[in-house]
């Protein structure tokens, strides 16, 4: 983390708040990309969340009696929990907008279109923080059964005498949730210093 503060204090890093807001700037100057890019996200939420919802039906009417005996089966921390994981996610994307789009949640000293500052001051609550790495844990889970399932539904993978091993599936997860954890790990580090807020100056 000591390197991410040094390249914050560098003349690089303090250009990183610059660029932050140009493009948020550019995103509200581009209200038909914003908007589409919105409304296809929101769809694809939507469409995930019918999507397994409608195969939990189908599952439980496929079978309205539960086994007398269940036999083990092969199967992962993430199938067992993936149901808790996409109602975490759901919460979370509720909570990321109100807290770094709109700025009415755990938002303190929120100034639109400053995002650098407001994701230093926002992150720097540790129970915010720690809200956003779970629910990176989560989506990590998630990509990781979701990224597997699919192969095998589509029958890209053949049934494997160790299918515990997912390597394809662990590296895609552990890039994502990495790259996206730094960001709170950061803002808890001090890495985020503060920088003079381009709108401000923009004002003055």
């Amino acid at each position: 983390m000591a390197y991410l503060a040094r390249f914050w204090d560098s003349t690089i890093g303090k250009k990183s708040a610059e660029a932050m807001h140009d493009y948020a700037t550019l995103l509200r100057t581009s209200m038909p990309v914003l908007w589409g890019a919105r409304i296809a996200l929101i769809g694809a939420v939507v469409l995930h969340a019918v999507a397994a919802l409608q195969l939990t039906q189908r599952s439980n009417a496929a079978r309205p009696q539960a086994y007398a005996k269940k036999a083990p089966q092969v199967t992962t921390f993430a199938a067992k929990t993936i149901r808790y994981g996409g109602v975490l996610l759901l919460a979370f994307i509720v909570f990321h907008i109100l807290h770094m789009t709109l700025g009415v949640v755990a938002a303190p000293g929120f100034v639109h279109l400053d995002p650098y500052n407001n994701v230093r001051q926002g992150l720097a609550n540790p129970l915010v923080a720690g809200f956003y790495l779970l629910a990176m844990a989560a989506l990590g889970l998630h990509l990781y059964h979701g990224t597997w399932a699919v192969f095998r539904t589509l029958g890209v993978a053949r049934p494997s005498p160790t299918p515990l091993k997912r390597r394809l599936a662990v590296a895609l997860a552990a890039i994502v949730v990495l790259g996206f954890a730094a960001i709170p790990l950061g803002a808890l580090a001090g890495a985020f210093t503060e920088q003079p807020s381009p709108v401000t100056a923009e004002g003055h």
